[in-house]
């Protein structure tokens, strides 16, 4: 395994913006990016010299708070100057969209236009792209709010459901980046947009959307009580239900299992995951609607995680067997079904094989990975065999945690 590195309040100043500068940004890259000279770069990143107008100009090219620089605040995890950038744009956009603030260029789509928008955004996002995710979602909550300002006061209805769908978009890329401050603010502002729709549909994918971050932010009891909440309020007549109104009750009750596998409820989980594969038989195929892919496939790939969770790995097992084909699902789904395999395999003691599917996935889809813990999770289960495997995993695994050239702060041991 890998040797753990300092913490990184315990880099000096100018080791820091060294880090944060990268391998591709040169001194004279950040002295341009800054409107300063390179010797006064040079000085900083050999501590001997740093003036507060120095300190801002540094944190507004490096795309961070003045607090990283300083050492008070970790960087995001995975986090690289073009991630801090597309962030720090996501976060302009949701807030200056939510007081009616838009760029002075910015003019109204057509509705159908903002629809090819939002399932472009959506299909970037579930193809592992978030960080091209985010660029999208900030231009277009820009369209949706100009858009929404185009309509009469009495015919806004279908115009807040687009904004509703952009700020929604803006939440989820937002909490697998890691910024949980503007995950909340964007999931807000979505429900806000959501009251006002005619789409009883919206609330609760909010709701839910709400639920994960929630999850991930370890709020466990709330998320399992809202994501229950949205999978009763969602829940259709399956005699009538079409298969929109399927996909989004299969993808809540199964978001529900997973919550109740975390919190290591197994009576629920087990019952939300027998009427996941209930919906999904009944949908008989994958179906795409309301941003999301769920059917027979996506149920039985995500009970594989759950039952893991839940410690019964014989289960996922005989799961894993079944799965002959998973290119009904989206690339990122796919991943974290890779994901979930090594993980069983690594409960199993099935080291090799375990090892073998991580890599795999790895290779396949490294800006995927970057933004995910688990992998660093499974290398820790596998153990410390000194094994050519081992050491390749762990080497792909090393461009994972926060930071650049190779820095990997606390964060990354504390958050898996």
């Amino acid at each position: 395994m890998e040797t753990i590195m300092p913490r990184w309040s315990e880099y000096t100043t100018g080791e820091r913006v060294k880090i944060l500068r990268g391998k591709n940004i040169r001194q004279t890259d950040l002295a341009e990016m800054t409107g300063l000279s390179v010797p006064t770069i040079q000085q900083v990143e050999q501590d001997k010299r740093l003036t507060l107008p120095t300190l801002m100009a540094l944190a507004a090219a490096l795309r961070v708070d003045t607090a990283v620089i300083l050492g008070q605040q970790e960087p995001r995890r995975a986090m690289d100057h073009g991630d801090r950038t597309t962030m720090r744009n996501l976060s302009v956009a949701v807030h200056d969209t939510a007081v009616g603030l838009l760029p002075a260029d910015s003019e109204s789509p057509s509705s159908d236009e903002l629809r090819q928008s939002i399932t472009r955004c959506w299909d970037l996002y579930w193809q592992g792209r978030y960080v091209e995710a985010g660029g999208v979602a900030a231009l277009l909550l820009a369209e949706a709010g100009a858009h929404l300002h185009a309509q009469p006061a009495d015919a806004q209805a279908e115009a807040w459901s687009y904004l509703c769908d952009a700020y929604r978009l803006s939440a989820y890329v937002a909490n697998l980046m890691g910024s949980r401050d503007l995950a909340y603010a964007a999931i807000g502002h979505a429900a806000q947009a959501a009251d006002r729709t005619a789409d009883d549909m919206r609330g609760p994918l909010v709701a839910s959307g709400r639920a994960w971050i929630y999850l991930r932010d370890a709020r466990l009891d709330e998320a399992l009580a809202l994501a229950e909440k949205s999978a009763v309020d969602i829940e259709p007549r399956f005699s009538t239900a079409t298969m929109g109104q399927l996909v989004a009750y299969g993808s809540h009750v199964n978001f529900a299992a997973v919550v109740a596998s975390r919190m290591g409820n197994k009576e629920r989980a087990t019952d939300y995951l027998s009427q996941s594969h209930a919906t999904g038989a009944r949908m008989g195929v994958e179906h795409r609607a309301h941003g999301t892919l769920f059917g027979p496939v996506s149920a039985t790939t995500q009970a594989v995680g759950i039952n893991v969770a839940l410690g019964h790995t014989g289960k996922a097992l005989t799961l894993i067997k079944s799965i002959k084909d998973v290119s009904p699902l989206s690339e990122a789904a796919r991943n974290r079904y890779a994901m979930d395999k090594a993980m069983a395999q690594a409960d199993a003691k099935q080291w090799d094989a375990s090892l073998d599917t991580l890599e795999s996935a790895l290779v396949a889809a490294p800006d995927w990975a970057r933004h995910q813990a688990l992998p660093s999770v499974i290398v820790q289960k596998v153990g410390r065999a000194s094994t050519a495997r081992l050491r390749r995993v762990s080497k792909l695994i090393g461009a994972v945690p926060p930071g650049a050239d190779g820095f990997t702060p606390a964060t990354a041991r504390t958050a898996l």
